[in-house]
Parts: C-alpha cells; structure tokens; sequence
C-alpha cells in the first residue's frame, strides 16, 4: 500500500489543495508566521517565490526599495540538514561575480535559520520556457557563454589560508539547472542562484586531487564525497552516484539546462529520443551537447573542455532568429475558458511496465530528500527514454490543463486517444512542445503491447474526507457537488464510444471499490461524457479528484445523480489505495509510426542567405 500510494503524483510538490484540512492550516500558517517575522524585520511587499526539497524561498522590499530574498530552512528538517543553510551562506559569502546575487546575512530566530541574498533580476529559465516554449537560438547561446564563464570563475578560486598564502579552493555549485538560473531580457544577463549543493571540489577537472602541499594530501578525506545531490533531472551520473566532488560536475548541470532549454523539456533524460541535433541548434554547439549528455566518460570530459575553451568562438556568431521548421500539434489541444486560475495535477497510472529493473538498487540505501522526492519514487529503474517520458509527462501538470491521453503501443505503431482542454492560450506554444515531446519520446520506447494513462484535473475540485482512525467510516456531513461542464455533442456510434473498463484491471491501482460506488460508476460508463475521477484512499484521508464535461445535455439530472450516489456511498470504503476511472469522448486514436529519434535539424551556417528564402 505504501509504495503503491508513493507512486501516486509524479514528482512534483503537491497542490496545497491535495493537503489534508490538518496539514494545509498548518503550512499556510506557518508560511504567514515567516512574512510576520519579515515584516517586524521592517520588509513590505513580502511573498513566498518558490519552495524546495529543503525549504521555501521569500522575497521583501527594504526601507531602500530594493528587493532582498529570504531563504527558511524547513523546520521539520534534522538539525543537521538545517544548519546547511548556514553553510550556503558561508559559500555564497566567499564569492565575487557579476552573475552570482550576493550574500547579505544570516540570522537565526529561535530555530529557524534565514539567509539573506540580493535577488537575481528577470525571471528564471524554468518559468521562462513554460511562457515561451524553446528558447530561440541566441538566447540559448547567450546563456551558455555566460553559464562557461562562471563555471570558470569557480574551478579557478582562490581563498587566503591561515598562512597568508592565497590557495586554490574550485567550487562545485552541484545544482546547476533552469529554475536556478535567472534571466534579465532587458540586459540579457544571467544570475545562478540557490547555492545550496556548493562545496569545495575534492577533484579537479583533470580528476586529480585538489590539495595546495603534502600535509594537505595526507590529511585529505578521497574516501568519501562532500558532494550533495542536486536536482536528479539535471545532475550527472558520477554526482548521482556519489562520486568524489569535481569541478565537471557543472559541465553536467549546465549542459542539462542547456538541453532542457533548447528543447522545453524539465530534464536530460530526453536526449537519445530528442537529440540536441534535432533541436536547430548550430552543429558544433549540438555536437557539444550531445557528448556532454552521454554517458561515456571521455567524450564528456573533452566535450567538457571544448564548452568552458571556446567561449569567445561562440560570442562571434550570428544568430538572428529563423523559424526553421514550424511546429504543429501531433493532436488537438481544444481552448476553453474559465473564471478562476486552475491548480493542475497530473495523475498517470500503469507505469509500472516503464520500469525495467527492480526498485532495489545502490541507492536504495540513501538517505537524501531530493532522491526520496523525485528519483526513488519515480524514475529508480527505468531507462533514460522511459524516465524522460515519465518527467515530460509531468511537464504539463505546470500548465492549466484538464483532460487525459491513453497511449497503446501495438506492434503497427503508437496509439494516442486524447482529450487537452488548455484554459490561457498564452501557454499554447510551450504546451504543444511539450505534447509533441512526450510523443516523440513514446515513439522511441519498443514496448510493443504496453498501455500508459494520464488524467488532468483541477486541484481545487477535490473533495476531502476525513476521520479520526481507519475503524471508522469516512463521511460527508453534507453532499457537495462533483461539478462538471456540459458540451452539447452530436451522437457517436455506439462502438466509437471510449469505455472506462475497456483495457482491464490497472495493475498499479490497487484499491477495490465497494458494490455500492461500482453501481453508479457503470451507470456513469453509458452516459455520453468525457472525464475522470480517482479515488485516493490513505488511512485517515480520503480524496476525490475529478474532472467532468458531459456531452449529452438531455441527461444532466441522471448524471448528477449518479455523481451524488458515488458519495453517498464512500461510508463502505474499507480499503486504503488508489483506484481511477478515465474516459475519453470517443475512440479516434491517432497512429504514429516508431522512431528511434526525431531527425537531424541545424541552426545554417549561413543565415543571411536562409532569411530571404524564409521570408
């Protein structure tokens, strides 16, 4: 069960509106408690800007007007883990770079630790190429040059002993990735922040020991890494698996963002399916990439030395923006409206079959919040095509977006049964990339009999129950309604009509519904709509996510009544799990044909002579 329920959401933070009532009052208040303490500091304007793993991110307004940004360790963190956050000052402290926002202070309150920096100006990579999609060629490039440069800054800092000798100390900042990484397009200057993964290098890029004399080497600790783990979607293999830290681990992590930038993916994994080839790139760059991506040592390293040595090459080429090759939907994304700002979750069922090895594996044993977060829940087990699936997958639960996709791989092609209902057609670009993506990556995955599900909804429809232990039954006090849209559509065949119980039991969803919700959930099956609803069942909570659009108006009155009669009946729920129901409004699958990878795609080398030939 636990496992099971583990795998429920794809690795991302949980809405707070998948939180139980308990824990919900809890983080809003304790979120409101560290604006309190920000405000008697004698900052305005104070708001929370991210969270992590780690701990959650602010940013306040001085007496000066200039915006300073507060990072609070989570509380419920050991001790050790928080008093990390005072090292991350003490690193950040030692640093002096136009592209890295600068340290301010630290202060300890009671138990809680903040660090104060200056905010990195713009926006960050991540939010960037969700607004945009694909970064344009330029940008990409402009980045890269400026990410080279502080790689450099780092391996080549020094620091004064407690000799008076300045003395080599390169520094690894180990979690280089887009949401790290702010971007100003007014000067078109780059700021890496979050210096939370930042140690000193043990190794050197030549993989030689970093020691300045003989005592040093002696009382050196080459047993055991000082590295920590960055975010799994952009490290590299020797981090994630617990190497000496060294000064490539940033090659890596600058690669990865590069890639995922280039390409509007949120992770590496994509580049045997979607190579940076494909991705109009100039050939020499792409090449570059692509090396830095594999996983052959050699190839890394040397791509390593040509992306941190030919920075000056790079700032002498032209780059105007070209549409190479426009890019249309696989399948129709529908545009809908809505009064309110949708919470998007994306729940995905029979996965397991992605994975092609057991979840036991050397990391098992590691204790670290970034891996139980993303990898061992997740991605522990599968290859590099079916982990940049299941991340791209993920991918849209940024957007607002309801529906749900089935994708059946047969032994002629890939089937994709759809239904996007996208709800702020400013994301149109970045979602139909993003679409296209998981697409291509199915593509390349040789499956030949396998099935994924993927359900879209609203966070904030979901209905909550709760109680006091497992001996009771879960009830409503009151009868809420499981809203739901209605879209008059002329009538199909019988046969084209989508059934929810037409691909079987789902082998990751393990929770047995009682006789008395089954009934209404047939009854629902012949009634002409299209949707979900899930049940997610823990110990003392339970959850009932949904999404709805019923596309026969002459049964408004039956369909809510079955609707009702569902939770009428969640007092005979005796079982803990997760179980859901997926329809889509007919069977019209849309075929494509296996593929290794997509094709090769070139940035010219002459761009003056493609531009008239464009126009």
């Amino acid at each position: 069960m636990e496992s099971n329920l583990k795998n429920f959401y794809i690795a991302d933070e949980q809405s707070i509106y998948l939180l139980s009532a308990n824990d919900a009052k809890k983080l809003r208040d304790w979120v409101e408690l560290c604006k309190t303490q920000l405000r008697k500091m004698g900052y305005s304007n104070v708001e929370m800007i991210g969270k992590g793993a780690f701990g959650f991110v602010f940013v306040g307004t001085d007496k000066n007007q200039t915006e300073r940004v507060f990072k609070f360790s989570r509380i419920t963190l050991a001790q050790n883990i928080r008093e990390r956050l005072e090292e991350e000052g003490y690193m950040l402290n030692l640093l002096n770079h136009p592209n890295i926002p600068a340290f301010i202070d630290f202060q300890s309150i009671k138990k809680q630790g903040i660090l104060v920096m200056h905010r990195g100006k713009g926006i960050d990579l991540h939010e960037l190429s969700k607004l945009r999609g694909r970064l344009p060629v330029s940008t990409v490039i402009k980045i890269a040059i400026q990410l080279a440069n502080i790689i450099k800054y780092l391996r080549s800092f020094t620091m004064l002993s407690a000799s008076g000798q300045f003395e080599n100390k390169p520094i690894v900042h180990g979690d280089i990735k887009p949401s790290n990484l702010m971007w100003d397009e007014a000067t078109e200057t780059l700021s890496l922040i979050d210096w939370g993964s930042c140690v000193f290098a043990q190794l050197d890029e030549n993989a030689q020991p970093v020691v300045n004399n003989v005592m040093e080497l002696m009382s050196a600790d080459m047993q055991n890494t000082n590295a920590r783990l960055g975010d799994v979607y952009f490290i590299g293999d020797e981090q994630l698996n617990g190497a000496l830290s060294n000064t490539r681990f940033d090659e890596q992590g600058a690669a990865a963002t590069l890639y995922a930038i280039a390409s509007n993916q949120n992770c590496r994994y994509g580049y045997n399916a979607i190579p940076p080839s494909s991705l109009g790139l100039p050939k020499a760059f792409a090449q570059t990439l692509n090396h830095l991506l594999s996983h052959d040592e050699e190839l890394k390293c040397h791509a390593g030395d040509q992306f941190i040595n030919h920075v000056q090459q790079m700032e002498n080429w032209y780059l105007p923006d070209l549409e190479l090759e426009p890019e249309s939907a696989y399948i129709p994304i529908w545009n809908k409206r809505s009064n309110t700002k949708l919470d998007t979750v994306v729940y995905s069922s029979r996965k397991s079959f992605l994975r092609q090895q057991g979840i036991h594996s050397a990391l098992y044993g590691v204790k670290d919040a970034q891996l139980d977060k993303y990898y061992k829940n997740y991605l522990q087990g599968m290859g590099d095509n079916e982990k940049a699936f299941v991340a791209t997958v993920s991918r849209l639960s940024e957007f607002p977006i309801v529906g749900g996709f089935a994708i059946h791989w047969l032994e002629d092609g890939v089937y994709v049964d759809s239904n996007l209902n996208l709800f702020d057609d400013v994301y149109r670009k970045s979602v139909t990339e993003t679409v296209n993506n998981i697409i291509d990556i199915a593509r390349s995955l040789d499956l030949r009999d396998g099935i994924f599900k993927s359900c879209l909804f609203d966070a904030k429809n979901t209905i909550h129950v709760e109680r006091e232990n497992e001996n009771q039954q879960f009830e409503l006090t009151h009868i809420p309604n499981i809203p739901f849209e209605i879209t008059h559509t002329p009538e199909v065949e019988q046969g084209k009509q989508h059934s929810y119980f037409e691909d079987g039991d789902d082998p990751d969803e393990r929770l047995r519904l009682p006789e008395q919700i089954m009934a209404h959930i047939v009854a629902l099956n012949e009634i002409r709509h299209t949707g979900c609803i899930i049940f997610e069942v823990l110990p003392k909570h339970l959850k009932i996510h949904n999404y709805y659009n019923l596309l026969d108006k002459t049964k408004v009155g039956e369909f809510t009544f079955h609707l009702n009669g569902i939770l009428q009946n969640i007092k005979y729920i005796d079982d803990v799990g997760v179980s859901g129901f997926m329809k889509l409004p007919y069977k019209d699958a849309k075929l494509f044909c296996y593929q290794t990878c997509r094709s090769d795609l070139y940035y010219p080398q002459d761009p003056k002579s493609f531009i008239p030939k464009n126009s």
